[in-house]
């Protein structure tokens, strides 16, 4: 389907979902997330934003996609897990310190 547009694509093939909010991630692509995301850490390597993960998870589900189909599926989810529901803002400082917050006892 390398005639479609990204995002169509992208949602063509089960990983974003278009509804009245607008395009979503799918709990297929989250998966293929979660798993790029452990691969990247027990490999440790050193990435500080998205887009490795996002990369990542996409080279498992379109392993035979062009530089140039790769690069516009990342352009096009990126947004997406940026802003995705519950998700801090990655440029947002932490809020509290952790320990300050913890109702345990010491």
């Amino acid at each position: 389907m390398p005639d479609l547009d990204p995002l169509a694509r992208l949602e063509a093939d089960g990983l974003v979902h278009t509804g009245p909010g607008g395009p979503r991630t799918t709990r297929r692509w989250q998966g293929a997330m979660a798993r790029a995301a452990v691969r990247l850490y027990q490999a440790g390597a050193p990435w500080r934003d998205l887009r490795l993960p996002v990369a990542a998870a996409l080279l498992e589900v379109y392993g035979d996609a062009s530089d140039d189909e790769l690069a516009g599926l990342v352009e096009a989810i990126l947004p997406l897990e940026e802003v995705a529901p519950g998700r801090p803002a990655l440029a947002d400082p932490p809020t509290a310190d952790p320990a300050e917050t913890d109702p345990a006892p010491r």
